[in-house]
């Protein structure tokens, strides 16, 4: 496989990654902190990286979520989902460093 393909293929993947995160948040109207940053454009490394620091702020921002069970290759784990007005109410008070990061705050806070 040569560079062009291999590029290509990751684009779609990304791309791929992206939308289904937004489908599944429109879809459901709830999503956990890492797919709504899946769904702002982030990779899933990044964004479990973003949920964690969103997740800390969702106490200061009194927003609490819908605790639910998501299921991952065949293991069931507690979660808790939020819908995009509670997730633009944690990233108003988000302050990343990372110029990548603040990019997916804003598309965050104007998703609502």
């Amino acid at each position: 496989m040569n560079a062009k393909a291999r590029t290509a293929r990751r684009i779609l993947r990304d791309r791929t990654r992206t939308q289904r995160a937004a489908s599944r948040i429109a879809r459901q109207g709830v999503g956990t902190l890492a797919t709504h940053c899946i769904a702002a454009g982030l990779g899933i490394r990044e964004a479990r990286t973003v949920a964690g620091s969103l997740r800390k702020n969702a106490a200061k921002a009194n927003v609490t979520g819908t605790p639910g069970i998501s299921y991952t290759r065949g293991r069931a784990r507690a979660c808790t989902r939020y819908t995009q007005a509670e997730v633009a109410r944690i990233a108003v008070i988000y302050r990343p460093r990372k110029t990548v990061y603040k990019v997916v705050a804003a598309r965050l806070t104007l998703a609502a």
